[in-house]
């Protein structure tokens, strides 16, 4: 059942249901899902909505019609094309702050992922935290073929597959599959179109047995560890932060429960 929605634009839809899942839809199936400056826009402002919506619990990006996405939107393309350096400039920051909002989300993200996800789409699918396939699906980082570069994207599709692989599907320019997206991590999951739902399902309720607000502090850990050398300060900083989560509500009522061999008040079944 619904709980509530962030009509922003009849192109993105947003649904939080009553477990406290949200589910941004992508509705432009006559185009693919391609995206322009509005979808943009609406995205990251439902993005933001949601980051601060403290009855939502995990986020999943889907899409209406055949295609995840198509990547750009073909008229926005014409637009651009006859764009000042100025003008560039100022789309590129607005996809880059979509783009940032969405891997900065501080609630678990899941891609919901079905046919084609091309160019400036598998940049959305690297921002997400987990992303489930279909084995249907097909992937391309199509820039090249146009005389451009993925370079928005990069820094989330290069964190996700590695630079060797980036060096590789950035220059080539050739589709993928699936099961190769799965094996170079771009993919969580790769499994058949009537799997889809329910691989994601099972994900949701492994998260909606967790305290909430220790699922978004493992998030931020991660982006704040990663890479970094395991030094004095990177140690001090690790030790404090797991002593403020055991002294705090949700730690103290997770370690209680498990004492006392009861489920905690966040569990959802």
């Amino acid at each position: 059942m619904s709980q509530t929605n962030y009509p922003y634009s009849e192109h993105v839809l947003c649904d939080i249901d009553g477990r406290g899942v949200a589910t941004v839809t992508l509705n432009r199936p006559d185009v693919h899902n391609a995206f322009d400056d509005v979808l943009i826009a609406a995205l990251t402002e439902t993005f933001t909505r949601l980051d601060s919506d403290n009855t939502v619990r995990a986020v999943v990006l889907a899409s209406t019609g055949k295609s995840f996405c198509a990547g750009a939107d073909l008229n926005w393309m014409k637009r651009m094309a006859s764009y000042s350096y100025e003008q560039n400039l100022n789309d590129a920051n607005a996809l880059a702050t979509m783009l940032h909002t969405l891997n900065t989300l501080s609630k678990p993200t899941i891609a919901r992922v079905q046919g084609a996800a091309f160019g400036g789409a598998v940049g959305l699918v690297a921002c997400c935290d987990m992303a489930v396939g279909s084995k249907l699906s097909k992937f391309c980082l199509s820039e090249v073929k146009l005389g451009l570069i993925p370079a928005t994207i990069s820094p989330y599709v290069i964190q996700a597959i590695g630079g060797r692989n980036a060096r590789r599907y950035f220059t080539t320019a050739e589709v993928f599959s699936s099961r190769r997206a799965r094996r170079i991590g771009l993919l969580s999951e790769s499994v058949t179109e009537e799997e889809l739902d329910s691989t994601i399902e099972t994900l949701l309720e492994h998260i909606l047995k967790n305290g909430p607000n220790a699922v978004s502090a493992a998030k931020k850990l991660i982006a704040d560890v990663v890479d970094r050398v395991p030094d004095e300060t990177l140690r001090n900083m690790t030790s404090e932060r797991i002593a403020n989560t055991r002294v705090s509500s949700e730690g103290q009522e997770g370690l209680g429960a498990f004492l006392q061999k009861r489920r905690p008040n966040w569990y959802i079944l």
